[in-house]
């Protein structure tokens, strides 16, 4: 009976299940969480004497298979969990991987939200208070010959000032200015003043880098004078009238223009190699806030630009008649078409100094809304070095000094530089719009804006910045008429009669609706007597009255004329080169038309419909096809006797 007993239990043992056995089936059924597994080959491996290797031996063991006979495994699908410290150090180098993917996924996002730059919130570093110093440059002597044809120079002076003041950005440009030009002359007399506020009293730089002027080629330097002061005291004397002459460094200069100067000496000993410059340094006082950033006072001028082959490309005509030089005309009148024949094709830019400083709250980076944008400014890679490079030239080209440039200073915040602000935009004829970038200095450079324009290939407001990447603001402005006195009324007399609408209106810098208020006050406190108005670029009332500006340029057309202000014996000799190869140039065209016209292609007769500046932009788009047609222009002015010839 015991023995039956006993062989009962027996049986009873190996068919009913270990704990062990049911706990390793559940498992396989419904897997752990993941970790507790981690967890428990650790702790068995930690009670084994060879735990490690136990550890990897069961990581590289494959999942067991279901017996025969038995139900498959029973899968449950959930969330995907953080890895464990384990599978990290197991697989670093794709945890890091997807660590930054991840990064770099945020970053698009974040940046097609907002991408980086526009409004900037740094403040001005925070600085002791500053001086005031008048720089004067009085007079060069014995500079060499830039032109070797004419034994002459067309010297200007490019003035550089630094201090050791911490700047918000690295980014931001020195405070700088240019002389006008003196012409055909190796003694030069500028003697042009520049005041600058809040230098420090830890001493400054002044770099003064002489050119030559030769556009349309590369200016040619001619040498250059640094002058450091290493303090400056309340009683600091400064170098007073009529200034110092300091040596002119040579090295600094272009080597053929004074190579020319030593093969000169060699047969002649009283040739003087070192050209010197008078400068001197005035302390007029303490600075007015903001001390952290210096800023140029006075004295304000204004530079005038005139580029025919611009004007051609982009269909803008002058008067070269001096009577209607200053004169607005009415609108509604009619055009007077006789007079036609005294107009030419130019394009006319401007810049403006103006008296600061300019509010720190007007701060604004370019926006980096592509990366290519980004290299474009900074001039990284082979297509951001290539697009610099075209926008600096690009400004250069539109921005140009030469014969025909006009110079003039005016008193600040007055009403004569509300004249001259109005003489330069043409009063509120034709319904003009212009677009503007006004830099940290108080530069304002502005030039007309039009879709025809070819700058509108590339960025306007980065071209008229000359690439900078940081500016006070930017956008678009207009200047309308405000009714006034029927009778015995000229209105440029009187600025109070017109008035300023400008926008903040720039993809490039984007500038923050906040500082509307500062620019109104700013343009308000330099342009005394002329009323001005700040509006964002979204709102409707901007919309509708640029729509109106819009629709009296459709209605006045071509009766509306820009005015050229400067004498027509002045500039017949800058125009007359360029004019005439596009004369020369459209002669071709129209003669290539009629030949292709006259076979019955019709090609040509659509080709031969095309205006004037279409045909000279499909020219400058195909610089091949220009230079046949230049030969077929020469042919012609052989037959005929030359261009002057009729």
């Amino acid at each position: 009976m015991t023995e039956n007993a006993h062989q009962t239990s027996l049986q009873l043992q190996e068919k009913a299940p270990s704990n062990s056995a049911t706990h390793t089936d559940n498992e396989k059924r419904f897997p752990p969480p993941n970790g507790q597994l981690g967890e428990q080959s650790d702790q068995s491996a930690r009670s084994s004497p060879d735990g490690g290797s136990q550890a990897q031996t069961l990581d590289k063991l494959p999942p067991p298979k279901p017996e025969r006979g038995e139900p498959p495994s029973v899968v449950v699908n959930r969330p995907r969990q953080k890895p464990s410290i384990l599978h990290s150090l197991r697989h670093p180098a794709a945890d890091l991987k997807h660590a930054v993917k991840s990064r770099k996924k945020k970053l698009k996002e974040k940046a097609k939200a907002k991408p980086p730059g526009g409004f900037d919130r740094t403040p001005l570093p925070s600085a002791p208070p500053g001086y005031t110093l008048k720089f004067t440059f009085y007079r060069a002597t014995n500079l060499p010959a830039g032109d070797l044809v004419a034994a002459s120079s067309d010297p200007f002076i490019y003035a550089t000032l630094r201090s050791a003041l911490p700047k918000r950005h690295e980014e931001d440009p020195d405070v700088a200015r240019r002389t006008h030009t003196i012409r055909k002359t190796t003694d030069p007399e500028w003697n042009d003043e520049w005041i600058v506020a809040s230098v420090p009293a830890t001493g400054f730089t002044l770099e003064c880098r002489i050119y030559d002027e030769d556009y349309p080629n590369k200016d040619d330097s001619l040498g250059s004078v640094t002058i450091g002061v290493d303090q400056i005291t309340p009683d600091w004397e400064g170098i007073p009238p009529p200034g110092r002459e300091f040596k002119v460094m040579k090295r600094t200069g272009h080597k053929g223009v004074y190579l020319v100067r030593a093969t000169n000496s060699c047969f002649d000993p009283k040739v003087e190699m070192t050209p010197t410059l008078w400068v001197s340094i005035e302390l007029l006082g303490q600075s007015s806030p903001p001390y952290g950033q210096m800023y140029t006072v006075g004295p304000c001028y204004h530079f005038q630009h005139f580029s025919p082959t611009i004007g051609r490309l982009a269909g803008t005509k002058v008067n070269e008649d001096e009577e209607h030089s200053h004169s607005p005309g009415r609108r509604g009148s009619s055009p007077d078409h006789n007079n036609r024949k005294t107009q030419r094709y130019d394009f006319q830019s401007n810049e403006i100094q103006f008296a600061g400083p300019v509010p720190p709250t007007m701060y604004h980076r370019f926006v980096e809304f592509r990366p290519l944008v980004g290299h474009m400014f900074w001039s990284r890679g082979i297509r951001g070095r290539i697009l610099n490079r075209a926008l600096h030239d690009q400004h250069r080209r539109i921005y140009n000094f030469s014969r025909s440039t006009q110079y003039g200073t005016f008193a600040a915040c007055s009403e004569e530089a509300s004249r001259l602000f109005l003489r330069l935009v043409h009063y509120d004829e034709g319904g003009r719009i212009f677009t503007y970038v006004l830099t940290l200095d108080g530069m304002f450079r502005f030039t007309e804006t039009g879709r025809e324009f070819s700058i509108d290939l590339l960025s306007k407001h980065t071209m008229h910045s000359d690439v900078a990447t940081y500016v006070a603001s930017a956008g678009e402005f207009f200047v309308r008429r405000l009714e006034g006195p029927a009778e015995g009324w000229r209105p440029e007399e009187d600025p109070a009669y017109y008035q300023l609408v400008i926008d903040n209106d720039s993809g490039t810098y984007r500038p923050d609706k906040s500082i509307l208020g500062a620019l109104r006050d700013f343009m308000a406190r330099n342009l005394a007597g002329l009323g001005v108005v700040a509006m964002h670029c979204g709102d409707e009332e901007l919309v509708r009255l640029k729509e109106r500006q819009a629709r009296i340029k459709k209605e006045e057309g071509r009766g509306v004329r820009m005015v050229l202000n400067r004498s027509p014996s002045g500039s017949s000799t800058s125009l007359s080169s360029a004019e005439s190869d596009l004369n020369r140039v459209e002669a071709a065209v129209a003669a290539a038309g009629a030949a292709v016209s006259g076979s019955g292609s019709g090609s040509a007769a659509a080709s031969g419909s095309k205006t004037k500046r279409e045909q000279v932009l499909d020219l400058v788009e195909n610089p091949k096809r220009a230079k046949g047609l230049l030969k077929m222009g020469k042919r012609a002015d052989k037959e005929t006797g030359g261009p002057s010839g009729s």
